[in-house]
């Protein structure tokens, strides 16, 4: 059993909650090294046995990835098709805080195509809010949520840089979301998204849909996300 430090938490648990501390302040960024196994037991005293714990306990969780003949990296962040969940709880997940930039929020009523989404009829009044997501203060997705208006006209006021949207519906109009269909599919930055995203126009990203649902099962947001592919990958758990 793993030797517990002079604070009674185990060993191991210390040198993952470092590591952690680590990527949420930025000093450690999707792609980095972490330090070895053999660095990690002489930096903190211990077997290498427990640094070989400690770091298998974080690949597990998704937070690093081991490379074999390559060494140990930051994970890039995970997106989780088992479960819906807000980006904020995404990032709570792996021990981040979550961080958005709002672009816009407005009101629209000449999108067609996404008033179909929502099963509203053409020309129908929606908020619209568009926020670039952040880790370690680098972008990494864009994401454009669409609500209809008629429901949600307090939102245009709502704190959602800060604050999460799934949150805000379920505290503030005591909406319960349950279910999401979505569509993912690979696609090329155009100029808009390659500058918010600080990448290059054309630049390989990752397109998901997402129709987001109520217990009523009504469709109550439409969410068009566009993620930087060399930054995440998908966990899917598939049952049987």
């Amino acid at each position: 059993m793993p030797p517990n430090g002079r604070n009674g938490l185990p060993v191991y648990q210390r040198i993952q909650n470092t590591i952690r501390d680590r990527i949420e302040g930025g000093e450690l960024k999707p792609g980095d090294a972490v330090a070895s196994e053999r660095e990690l037991a002489r930096l903190h005293r211990v077997s290498l046995m427990t640094a070989r714990h400690a770091l298998a306990g974080l690949e597990r969780e998704g937070i690093v990835e081991r490379r074999r003949g390559a060494g140990t990296f930051v994970a890039p962040p995970r997106i989780h098709f088992n479960k819906l969940m807000s980006y904020t709880e995404q990032m709570a997940s792996r021990g981040l805080t979550a961080c958005s930039k709002v672009i816009s929020t407005r009101t629209v009523d000449h999108e067609e195509e996404m008033a179909a989404r929502l099963n509203l009829p053409a020309g129908s009044k929606m908020i619209k809010i568009e926020r670039v997501r952040h880790t370690s203060d680098e972008p990494f997705a864009l994401e454009t949520c669409y609500l209809p208006a008629d429901n949600f006209d307090g939102l245009l006021r709502a704190p959602l840089g800060r604050s999460s949207l799934f949150a805000a519906l379920e505290r503030e109009y005591n909406v319960q979301l349950t279910y999401a269909d979505e569509e993912v599919d690979a696609t090329a930055a155009d100029g808009r998204v390659a500058q918010l995203l600080h990448m290059p126009r054309g630049f390989p990203v990752l397109r998901i849909r997402q129709v987001i649902y109520a217990s009523n099962a009504k469709p109550v947001i439409y969410v068009v996300g566009f993620y930087r592919a060399e930054r995440h990958s998908l966990f899917i758990r598939r049952f049987r």
